[in-house]
């Protein structure tokens, strides 16, 4: 059979691998990939419609100067720009940071106690993990309610205060008062999952590693810090950058807790409940200013990614040493394989 030779003097395509058209065309070839790619379809179709499509329909709007119904006019930058110059806005991020701190915080070293408490050798272990994920599937707005009789003037907080002789604290109205409560709300909600989060991690280290740390003797805190969060370095920056973005996108519980009067607008007195979404809530969808609130939205996503990158440059910042190349990463992983 003669050879069929392209232009360049080589064998054409379909003479150097025969059987190529023939997998193209044979009987259950390519169609064969259809109906796996038909049963994952409506998953694409639900996301582009829902998840694609408004996230690229956001960062357009937010070049936009629209209020919902009429017609959109392009204004470029100058809503990122009018963001930059919002006073108000700046105050919602430094209450949405400060309220982050404060909970994010001490919520992540209780979850860490709890989790090696848990992992000790503690009757009713599964009672303990139910009671500590169901705040998590709570209804928020049904138990921010609950804490706004709680933290009351009247309520249950400042009673049990001036039971044990102290004044009672003005948890809805002033400044440290307003932080403090979302603070404990958030800490509630999260502490339990983030508690199951290292449990899961903690029953990964071998038990032959807490052995070793009874044998010479170390106590339950110096077993949590020198052996536990070395190990659970994972699993601790998982937490941490989860925790980061829910804690700066703080909603519920300054919208609900504040509700009265349509105070839940501003956050409560003086704006200090005001967070960068509830802000982005009252902008958009009380003020009508889709674009300005588009505008926030994209502004918010650059704080989240920068706050992540910090978190995984802190507590990756060991692992990453020992990952570098060159003589001293050798140098320390020869180290620590002949137990220096």
């Amino acid at each position: 059979m003669a050879t069929v030779l392209d232009p360049t003097g080589a064998p054409a395509a379909d003479e150097r691998c025969p059987d190529r058209r023939s997998r193209s065309t044979a009987p259950g070839g390519r169609r064969r990939h259809v109906p796996p790619l038909l049963a994952i379809s409506p998953f694409y179709v639900l996301f582009a419609v829902f998840g694609a499509f408004p996230v690229v329909f956001s960062l357009y709007l937010s070049f936009q100067d629209w209020d919902g119904i009429g017609d959109m006019r392009f204004v470029g930058l100058q809503q990122y720009g009018w963001l930059l110059e919002d006073s108000v806005f700046w105050h919602s991020v430094l209450n949405t940071f400060e309220i982050w701190f404060l909970s994010t915080v001490p919520m992540l070293f209780l979850a860490l106690v709890l989790a090696f408490l848990l992992h000790s050798q503690v009757r009713f272990t599964g009672a303990y993990r139910v009671a500590y994920f169901i705040p998590n599937v709570t209804s928020m707005v049904a138990m921010t309610i609950v804490f706004g009789s709680v933290f009351a003037q009247s309520g249950l907080a400042n009673s049990v205060l001036r039971a044990i002789g102290m004044d009672g604290i003005g948890w809805l109205s002033s400044e440290w008062g307003i932080k403090s409560s979302v603070s404990l709300m958030i800490i509630w909600r999260w502490v339990g999952y983030n508690a199951l989060i290292f449990l899961a991690g903690l029953q990964a280290i071998p038990t032959e590693h807490f052995e070793a740390a009874r044998v010479d003797g170390a106590n339950s805190w110096q077993t949590l810090f020198r052996v536990v969060v070395p190990q659970l370095r994972p699993v601790i920056l998982f937490a941490a950058i989860t925790s980061t973005i829910n804690g700066l996108q703080i909603f519920t519980e300054s919208q609900v807790l504040f509700q009265s009067d349509d105070v839940g607008t501003t956050g409560g007195p003086g704006q200090e409940g005001m967070t960068i979404v509830l802000y982005l809530w009252q902008k958009a969808f009380k003020e009508h200013q889709f674009g300005y609130g588009a505008a926030m939205g994209w502004l918010l996503f650059a704080i989240i990614a920068v706050f992540t990158i910090i978190n995984w440059r802190l507590v990756s910042g060991s692992d990453r040493d020992d990952r570098r190349p060159g003589l001293a990463g050798l140098l320390r992983r020869k180290g620590a394989r002949d137990g220096r």
